[in-house]
């Protein structure tokens, strides 16, 4: 199953716009293996974050871009918790991850 197929199964369904600037962000990681949809999501996380951070400006019209790395994490922390034996360790990367992204 690919990353793209686990995100469609997922409920709730995300609002249009949110459904398409996701896409956006995983960019070809849809097509990836859903095995790695942990990892996958927060790399795009990441890097939408940093680019985020890298605006001159972040007021009203980064709101679709902030929400969007939001969504990312939660799928993130979706996936992960199917193996809770690794859960605390993915969760800990994925803090400190995006925490650098702000520095």
């Amino acid at each position: 199953m690919t990353l793209d197929h686990w995100l469609r199964e997922r409920e709730p369904v995300p609002p249009a716009r949110l459904a398409q600037r996701i896409d956006a962000a995983l960019g070809k990681r849809r097509d990836a293996d859903a095995d790695d949809a942990a990892a996958l999501c927060v790399d795009a996380a990441d890097q939408l974050l940093r680019a985020l951070l890298a605006r001159d400006s972040t007021g009203r019209e980064c709101a679709l871009d902030l929400l969007s790395v939001d969504a990312l994490v939660t799928y993130a922390m979706e996936a992960a918790a199917v193996d809770p034996e690794t859960f605390a360790a993915r969760a800990h990367d994925a803090m400190h991850r995006l925490a650098a992204a702000a520095q």
